[in-house]
């Protein structure tokens, strides 16, 4: 299948570049008396360092030319609403292969949020151009393939930068590679007119996620002093807190349209309670 073949090419590619890495330059490892430096190297889990710092440049010089001037010109020629629009559809393509993760992270309760943002938006929503279900009281959430290997104890691995996906790890790059065999729309059609779609769906996405971002990776570029590894490290904390979030989250969803004594019980103690 065209499918398969597509997901095998990418596993290929996520192979070789961890191979070249590995083959042409690995950080120095410190000497075993500086304990100090041991513990920063091992903190740093960047053993392919000089390998990322070339690739890093590579992907940065690709995005200063083509991409980041793509992205302004999109953010400038459409205005904020169709951008949001656009953002809320692309979304929830999305919403199978995060419910899917949901249930496999066993949480059933952020799975049937997942669930009901796909169906209340897909159908109120108008394919999901609006945010309706968030309204409503059921609210977005992170989860995806790399979250769920690391709520089933799987190790991040060291640190890897990608060409073209940026900051990675083994373990975000086998989690992708779930999400694409999990997410639905990946194998719905194969002929010219399904794939230009795709390709059409995965350039906006793209071009959505870098527009939204371009002020802070400007800040990065402009203040960092080391831009590579601020990255690196802003990277690690945001994935961290996503799979935190996720791990601790054991709040219930209440509707919008349930009484507001259900979704803003009285305290104890405070007036309106009772005292058992």
């Amino acid at each position: 299948m065209a499918g398969f073949d597509r997901l095998s090419r990418w596993v290929s590619a996520l192979g070789l570049v961890v191979v070249i890495g590995a083959l042409s330059g690995c950080a120095t490892p410190p000497a075993a008396n500086d304990p100090d430096a041991v513990a920063e190297y091992r903190e740093t889990n960047d053993p392919l360092e000089p390998t990322n710092r070339v690739v890093y440049a590579v992907n940065d010089t690709f995005d200063a030319y083509v991409f980041r001037p793509l992205a302004i010109g999109y953010r400038a020629v459409l205005p904020q609403v169709v951008r949001d629009r656009t953002h809320d559809f692309l979304g929830n393509f999305g919403m199978p292969v995060q419910m899917i993760n949901d249930m496999l992270e066993a949480k059933p309760r952020r799975a049937g949020d997942s669930m009901m943002r796909f169906v209340t938006n897909t159908t109120l929503g108008i394919g999901g151009i609006f945010d309706v279900a968030t309204d409503l009281g059921w609210h977005d959430h992170d989860a995806d393939g790399g979250m769920t290997l690391a709520l089933w104890g799987v190790p991040t691995g060291p640190y890897l930068y990608l060409p073209l996906f940026g900051p990675s790890s083994p373990r975000e790059g086998v989690g992708m590679g779930m999400d694409y065999v999990m997410n639905p729309f990946s194998w719905i059609g194969q002929d010219n007119t399904d794939k230009d779609l795709g390709y059409a769906k995965t350039g906006i996405s793209a071009l959505d996620a870098r527009s939204r971002v371009i002020d802070d990776l400007d800040k990065v570029t402009a203040q960092a002093l080391d831009p590579y590894a601020t990255i690196r490290s802003l990277y690690r904390q945001h994935r961290q807190s996503q799979i935190d979030d996720a791990r601790d989250d054991s709040k219930p969803t209440i509707p919008a349209w349930f009484p507001a004594s259900m979704r803003n019980p009285p305290k104890p103690g405070s007036a309106g309670s009772t005292q058992q």
